[in-house]
């Protein structure tokens, strides 16, 4: 029974209070060193889910992704838009040093269109990162999302409102997101792997591109057929 404890507590998933352990678990840098800082040294989590909450779109939040994005898409991996606010700007993302080739947009019809998609992008072994806009979610389907997520060893960003911030969530990483007068992308880190939350940073975006609107290289449509399922 010791051995089975001593197991327990050596894992990153195990909260113990003040005690701070340094993730062991996989990651992507985020592309900003002091966020980076604030988040142990670590990044976006792979193989887990994260969660941005914002209050309204096109505050910067697509700018946080935008060094991982172009990271993962150089290497020939690809990023999937899953029902986003705004159809991307493809030409501000070629700016950016985006590989076109390997971004998808995908709009799916309802819930149970979604949830098919999303945990099939997340078990593709083609896919570097799932950005998805979910709406509202149910606890049951955030853990049925996070088994798929475990499963691809992928990255996997999901931007909800703030109001779920109370929402109890298995998401590995939780950021809050709030934009200040001065064009600055204020963070607070609400929850993370291996330590506890309370720590924030604010990232300049005064000098943004606008990575939103227009149109994007490929688009694809819901609904799926059942069969698919």
């Amino acid at each position: 029974m010791s051995n089975i404890l001593n197991t327990l507590m050596q894992s990153d998933r195990i909260w113990q209070g003040r005690r701070h352990r340094q993730s062991t678990q996989p990651a992507e840098p985020t592309g900003y060193q002091v966020l980076d800082n604030q988040l142990g040294g670590i990044g976006w989590p792979r193989g887990a889910l994260s969660e941005c909450l914002l209050d309204a779109s096109g505050i910067g939040e697509l700018h946080l992704l935008l060094p991982l994005i172009k990271k993962l898409t150089g290497n020939g991996r690809t990023v999937f838009w899953l029902n986003p606010p705004h159809t991307p700007y493809a030409p501000a993302l070629a700016r950016e040093g985006v590989d076109l080739d390997q971004i998808v947009v995908i709009h799916t019809r309802d819930q149970g269109d979604f949830l098919w998609t999303l945990e099939n992008c997340l078990r593709s072994p083609v896919t570097g990162l799932v950005m998805a806009w979910p709406g509202k979610l149910m606890s049951r389907d955030i853990r049925r999302l996070q088994l798929a997520a475990e499963a691809g060893s992928n990255v996997c960003v999901l931007f909800r409102e703030r109001r779920f911030a109370d929402q109890n969530s298995p998401a590995a990483l939780r950021l809050d997101l709030e934009p200040d007068q001065h064009q600055n992308l204020n963070i607070n880190i609400i929850k993370r792997r291996g330590s506890w939350p309370g720590q924030h940073c604010s990232l300049t975006m005064k000098h943004r591109a606008d990575l939103s609107f227009c149109e994007s290289p490929r688009v694809v449509q819901g609904p799926w057929p059942d069969s698919r399922r």
